[in-house]
């Protein structure tokens, strides 16, 4: 297998696995600070979607500072179809959770006025935001994958 830039065990893996916990963190903050995200099944989804974001990139960038310090590759087939795998799986639910929660951002509180306070709403915006950013680098990740999975 081939090492290019973003593949498990090198410092750009390292940086997209960080970048994605960091923005699935982001959308946690962001939507658990509002008083009344549970009232929408779409904002559920998206914290329990980012929240397996979380655990799933923070396993991989501990595994990814593990090879680094012990100056491994980790591109074992099996190890990297589990990566693939694990990605495309995330960057589903990631997306649709994004995709789900700007649909009932837009059409409730921008379409419809059920925003009363401004300041919840904009929580809402920058949930949904952090949410596709964390999609982003979710899906660079898994395409990286995929393409070190062919490149075998």
């Amino acid at each position: 297998m081939k090492n290019f830039a973003g593949t498990p065990g090198t410092l750009t893996g390292l940086i997209l696995r960080i970048a994605q916990v960091m923005f699935a963190a982001g959308s946690i903050a962001s939507m658990a600070t509002t008083s009344s995200f549970f009232n929408f099944t779409a904002f559920c989804y998206l914290i329990a979607s980012m929240g397996l974001q979380v655990i799933w990139s923070l396993g991989l960038a501990l595994l990814d500072t593990y090879a680094l310090a012990t100056k491994r590759l980790l591109h074992n087939p099996i190890l990297v179809s589990l990566f693939v795998i694990g990605d495309w799986v995330t960057a589903t639910l990631s997306l649709a959770a994004a995709s789900a929660s700007a649909g009932i951002t837009i059409l409730y509180f921008h379409d419809l006025g059920g925003c009363t306070a401004r300041m919840e709403c904009q929580k809402y915006e920058i949930s949904v935001a952090f949410a596709f950013l964390s999609w982003l680098t979710v899906f660079i990740s898994s395409l990286i994958m995929f393409w070190l999975l062919a490149a075998g």
